[in-house]
């Protein structure tokens, strides 16, 4: 990382700019610190899709309805991951923004499915704990998966309460009202909701897991 100062060629109050310098960050990342396995295993991870095939148009970029919010767009995110920029990939706050309108798939010139590489970016980055700390996003897909694991089923209820605990409590009182009023509508039950043969049910989690291991191998 190398770090230039330079004065502000306009300055507010009209001077030259000489009394209100900018530091100017340039971050270089070397040939040797990329993880160069990284973009095909995306690709794999995403049904096989090719992300060697993009031809960088920017399509993509320009029909994303949120990609004035995003810090990397669609279209540099694909050629981040198929470089080896893997850290800087998982930690970007992208992947957490994408809709799933599928706009971008639709309007690839390639035929991309670039909303299902999304899904295989973000899959990898809980699996890393590589994300924005209490996002909501990656912590109710982390709470969604650990209730269905062990109950077989999942109650909204606890899901909720779960999801405000490890992110922003001050949220549930906005949502206070709502959710007094499901409960005395019988939609949101305070019990948990599970089935009977969990034994069959943590034998079958434990064969896709095994058997997801070693289609990464």
């Amino acid at each position: 990382m190398s770090s230039t100062t330079a004065g502000n060629p306009r300055s507010p109050d009209g001077g030259n700019g000489a009394e209100h310098p900018v530091t100017v960050i340039r971050r270089i990342k070397y040939e040797h610190q990329l993880d160069h396995g990284f973009g095909a295993r995306i690709a794999e991870a995403a049904y096989g899709e090719t992300l060697f095939g993009c031809i960088q148009c920017g399509t993509c970029s320009a029909t994303c309805p949120l990609s004035h919010y995003m810090d990397f767009t669609p279209r540099r995110i694909i050629a981040m991951t198929r470089e080896g920029f893997k850290d800087e990939v998982l930690h970007c706050a992208t992947i957490w923004l994408c809709a799933s309108c599928y706009s971008c798939t639709v309007e690839c010139p390639r035929e991309i499915h670039i909303t299902d590489v999304m899904y295989a970016l973000k899959r990898e980055a809980i699996a890393a704990g590589a994300y924005p700390k209490r996002f909501p996003i990656p912590v109710l897909a982390r709470e969604f998966f650990n209730q269905v694991t062990r109950e077989g089923r999942n109650s909204e209820s606890r899901l909720l309460v779960r999801l405000y605990a490890k992110t922003n409590p001050f949220a549930a009182l906005k949502n206070a009202a709502l959710g007094i009023k499901l409960f005395l509508k019988g939609r949101m039950p305070l019990r948990a909701d599970s089935i009977k043969d969990k034994t069959t049910l943590r034998k079958l989690m434990l064969a896709a897991e095994k058997a997801g291991k070693e289609a990464r191998r």
